[in-house]
């Protein structure tokens, strides 16, 4: 299911990959980028827009205090996540700050593009509400027990931890339901490539027949 009805830039297929946390979202993307096809990053723009001395990042410090600083200045994301997380009203106001922001850097990262379709990696797809320029939506599927495992090691988390932030994202059955492309990331990595291939002539042909 597309967001848009029209393709939101003339003559590019715009594909936004979600998934839960801990899905393999990253890995799919770079399979992608070793393809040769532009990658657009959400998370990273993100990154990007919070940098120490930034406005954006001087406004979450004033809200917050110099407590979800590092010594370095920069955002402390693991106390930032924390904080947010035990406190719903706080997510939202850091949502409605930063949101529009990375859209804005987003859809310029999209234009610049040269390959014949590019991925946009926009983890918080669906809790957004944010109407994207997309043209198909491809979902990483992974059961929500490796989800757990997986994040646990990645980030050194507890289990109560990692279930806390699922719960406040969209749901596995939510998510297939608005993908037009679903991704199994529930076994190696050669089954992963194989269906990225597979994907990447569907999206190829999609592309240049624009």
């Amino acid at each position: 299911m597309c967001t848009t009805q029209q393709p939101a830039v003339e003559n590019k297929l715009i594909v936004g990959l979600t998934g839960g946390i801990g899905s393999g979202k990253s890995k799919v993307a770079e399979l992608f980028a070793e393809l040769n096809i532009d990658i657009v990053d959400c998370d990273q723009i993100a990154h990007e827009i919070v940098q120490p001395g930034s406005e954006l990042l001087n406004k979450i410090a004033a809200k917050f205090g110099t407590k979800i600083l590092n010594q370095n200045g920069s955002l402390n994301r693991a106390k930032m996540r924390k904080l947010i997380f035990a406190d719903l009203r706080s997510k939202q106001w850091l949502e409605d700050l930063l949101h529009p922001v990375i859209y804005k850097h987003m859809y310029k990262k999209i234009l610049a593009t040269k390959s014949p379709y590019c991925i946009v990696i926009i983890p918080l797809l669906i809790e957004s509400h944010i109407v994207y320029p997309l043209d198909r939506i491809l979902v990483v599927d992974v059961t929500e027990k490796q989800q757990i495992d997986r994040i646990m090691q990645r980030d050194n988390m507890s289990e109560q931890e990692v279930k806390a932030i699922m719960i406040t994202q969209t749901s596995r059955q939510q998510r297939l339901k608005i993908a037009d492309d679903v991704i199994d990331n529930t076994q190696d990595v050669q089954h992963l490539q194989h269906q990225v291939q597979s994907l990447h002539k569907l999206y190829s042909g999609l592309g240049c027949s624009r």
